[in-house]
């Protein structure tokens, strides 16, 4: 997703930038009141922060307020020229085949695995951020059913089946088998 890493990047650059010309004290202070941030909460608020600046540059731009499960679609159709995954047309000679002997003139698309984590982290960002879980523009059907269309569109151009996975039950511990009839001790 290099739109959101590319959002991020200059972000960072601001941050060193500011720390290194002289305001030592600010960034102790920012540095000891915010704890360190896992690496999917860090995740979430960057795509949370791309995807506020997405509405803000719409036109007109948009208050998160009037987002809806639209703006969410053309939001993810925007993310796709930053791919790079090559799903291959149907008229292309490689559509089907996992690994295309040659180069073709398919687009390169945001994968599907990269496309519903990132809903799911936004979708958790919303609701962090105040939004009412019932208004939710990213848990909205027409946004399931778009990433359940990019799912099936991309696994049969690449030839590969996405299976659900099967949870693995727990083992049971094996149980001592009971002794042979007729042996007695003694």
């Amino acid at each position: 997703m290099e739109a959101i890493g590319a959002a991020d990047s200059s972000n960072s650059e601001n941050t060193s930038t500011n720390t290194n010309s002289g305001s030592s004290s600010l960034a102790a202070t920012s540095s000891s009141s915010s704890p360190t941030l896992s690496r999917y909460e860090g995740q979430k608020r960057r795509d949370w922060n791309t995807f506020g600046q997405y509405l803000r540059n719409h036109k007109p731009p948009l208050s998160l307020s009037r987002c809806s499960s639209a703006h969410v679609l053309e939001f993810l159709r925007y993310l796709d020229q930053f791919g790079k995954t090559k799903v291959h047309n149907q008229i292309c000679p490689f559509y089907g085949h996992p690994n295309p002997p040659a180069p073709c003139p398919c687009p390169l698309r945001q994968a599907w695995g990269s496309l519903d984590a990132l809903i799911g982290r936004l979708r958790a960002a919303f609701e962090e951020n105040g939004g009412k879980p019932e208004a939710n523009p990213f848990g909205a059907r027409a946004v399931r059913l778009y990433l359940r269309e990019v799912r099936d569109s991309q696994s049969k151009a690449r030839g590969i089946s996405y299976e659900k996975k099967k949870r693995k039950r727990p083992q049971q511990p094996a149980a001592l088998p009971p002794p042979p009839a007729g042996s007695t001790s003694g």
